[in-house]
């Protein structure tokens, strides 16, 4: 036996081994090769710049505009003539009428918004909504904070039906504003009959329901006849009808205050409009922007009743609030 002698030389004959089995492929670091015009790991590169040049105009669909601006109008009628027709001893009549529109709400922002376990969400939102129209019209004074507590009530108990399965107790902590929005929605339509009950309560919810329902109208009949300049290639609406459905609806609203009595004025109707007409246009859009952000992100689209509904139904259930601030710290 012969000593083996050591190899000065930093390759043996293991590392030869490996570079051979590698096919001689250079390290990573280091410069490379630009890719030629044959190279297949061109090709998605261009493929992708391809895609982001190519964006889908939405079309705007006349008779479906139409159809929403014919709900939206009917809807702000019901609310005032429910209003202005309540006497101080049946307010009954009104209360049900309100509840049929929470129903309707209920099913359009549950089908729409997704929420984890959807039937338990919507089944505790039933009995919340009926207690809220019962305080409003039984409360012995006509004061917001009762319906701020049966909405956190129903926010906990909602919340607490979706720990129940494992399966929805995932999606609690990123859709609790989600359910937060249903139930504190559903309520919200409750607020009309408090103001009834106040002393400029029915005025202020008049001019307002008057304000938006006139701006998204004539907003949505616009989209119908002449959708320009649109405000997003995926949202089917355009700018001219929200701008002539602002000033229309502003204008109702002054001519309103001319004609109530005091403390309007047409100032002060004009103001009330305002607000009411940019809060009707916010919620609407927002519906709108938010619909098409899932269909870019691929998911499912909602039933298109619900879809489309849940724009006026959420401009009046946030008008309610607006109102009743404005009638104490506005117009008291």
């Amino acid at each position: 036996m012969f000593p083996t002698m050591p190899q000065d030389e930093s390759w043996d004959a293991d590392a030869s081994r490996e570079i051979a089995r590698g096919g001689g492929k250079r390290p990573s670091a280091g410069f490379r090769d630009e890719p030629g015009p044959d190279d297949p790991a061109a090709e998605p590169e261009e493929s992708e710049d391809d895609e982001l040049e190519e964006i889908e105009v939405v079309p705007v669909r006349r008779e479906l505009s139409l159809a929403i601006a014919g709900f939206a109008g009917l809807l702000a009628v019901g609310l005032v003539l429910g209003a202005v027709t309540s006497a101080p001893d049946s307010r009954l009549p009104y209360a049900i009428v309100l509840f049929g529109v929470q129903l309707l709400a209920l099913l359009a922002w549950v089908m729409a918004l997704g929420p984890p376990a959807a039937l338990t969400t919507a089944g505790v939102c039933v009995p919340t909504a009926l207690v809220a129209d019962y305080l409003a019209v039984t409360g012995a004074r006509a004061e917001l904070l009762p319906l701020v507590w049966v909405a956190l009530g129903g926010f906990v108990a909602a919340v607490l039906g979706q720990l129940v399965r494992a399966e929805d107790r995932k999606r609690v902590t990123d859709s609790w504003r989600t359910t937060l929005v249903i139930v504190a929605g559903v309520v919200a339509y409750a607020i009309p009959i408090v103001l009834t009950r106040q002393e400029v309560g029915t005025q202020t919810l008049t001019v307002g329901a008057v304000a938006a329902g006139v701006a998204l109208l004539v907003a949505r009949a616009t989209d119908a006849i002449f959708p320009k300049p649109r405000l997003a290639a995926q949202v089917p609406r355009g700018a001219t009808g929200i701008v002539l459905g602002a000033m229309l609806g502003t204008l109702a609203a002054a001519a309103l205050g001319s004609v109530l009595v005091l403390p309007f004025t047409p100032a002060k109707g004009a103001v009330v409009g305002l607000i009411a007409v940019l809060i009707a246009h916010l919620v609407d859009l927002a519906v709108n922007f938010g619909q098409a952000d899932r269909q870019l992100a691929g998911d499912a689209p909602t039933f298109w009743v619900a879809r489309h509904m849940q724009g006026p139904l959420g401009a009046f259930a946030l008008l309610s609030p607006a109102a009743y601030a404005l009638s104490h710290w506005f117009l008291a």
